[in-house]
């Protein structure tokens, strides 16, 4: 059975993820519909990246991923299906797919094609018209280059990354989930190159970099490697926001600690 997952800032107050599953389901009854997430912050394309940079690789080969989150809808921005790592994602062309632009072997096609977007498209909503439309064809097997012509340029956003220097990475707040969890450009690769024995700073503070939430101690904040292998800021059954008064771009830097210094910091625990 074939996948097709959605990921919007529309929210689930309104019609429309219920419009863009009609539609599918229209198209193509055999197919297992997953919602990735609906609550992205609205027009904020960048949030909307890291979602699926986090969810996508947890499915398996041929899932098409329909990502929404489209303030330039019905200018002359274009509609992409974009096939990357054994998997195909359709949406506007924003920078939405910007993580799954960098491995070789990518090919991107404009949704041209009149018989695989609907009867009628509104200048509004190219999610139901456009782009649901098109996967549904494709999870019945319509391969991706009949959906128009090739795209080389497609749109690619300025990528959150760690700026890795002697003893140190540097990075900052890109996403804080529901918990209040302050999640960061920094990867887990880029920590582990610094060694063991390191603090991490943010907001004014020394944290301590830790293993997992419950190692925290109290309502104290403290880092650690979350599940998308981003280092994250938390505070153990409360908010690292709230209690850092920190957001997006708030700046965080890991940084190797002396011997000395990592003694002295046990003591104070």
């Amino acid at each position: 059975m074939a996948v097709i997952t959605l990921t919007t800032d529309f929210g689930t107050r309104d019609t429309y993820v219920a419009e863009m599953k009609g539609v599918i389901l229209s198209i193509v009854r055999d197919v297992h519909v997953v919602d990735i997430t609906h609550e992205v912050a609205p027009h904020d394309v960048l949030e909307g990246a890291l979602a699926l940079e986090a969810a996508a690789p947890r499915f398996p080969s041929a899932t098409i991923h329909v990502a929404v989150v489209d303030p330039g809808v019905g200018t002359s921005r274009r509609g992409l299906a974009v096939a990357s790592r054994d998997q195909v994602f359709i949406g506007p062309d924003n920078g939405l797919f910007t993580a799954f632009l960098d491995d070789q072997g990518w090919r991107a096609f404009e949704l041209r094609a009149a018989e695989f977007r609907g009867t009628e498209v509104s200048h509004t909503f190219h999610g139901r018209d456009i782009f649901a439309p098109a996967a549904a064809h494709l999870a019945r097997g319509v391969e991706p280059a009949r959906l128009g012509p090739p795209v080389t340029d497609p749109v690619r956003l300025r990528w959150p990354e760690a700026r890795v220097s002697e003893g140190r990475v540097g990075g900052a707040v890109v996403h804080v989930d529901r918990f209040g969890n302050l999640v960061t450009s920094i990867h887990s690769d880029a920590i582990a190159s610094l060694g063991s024995g390191v603090r991490v700073r943010v907001a004014g503070r020394s944290l301590p970099l830790v293993r997992t939430y419950g190692d925290l101690a109290g309502r104290e904040p403290g880092a650690l490697v979350g599940s998308s292998k981003r280092l994250e800021i938390a505070v153990s059954a409360g908010s690292a926001a709230r209690v850092l008064r920190a957001g997006l771009g708030t700046p965080v830097v890991v940084s190797r600690t002396s011997a000395a210094a990592e003694r002295r910091a046990r003591r104070r625990r």
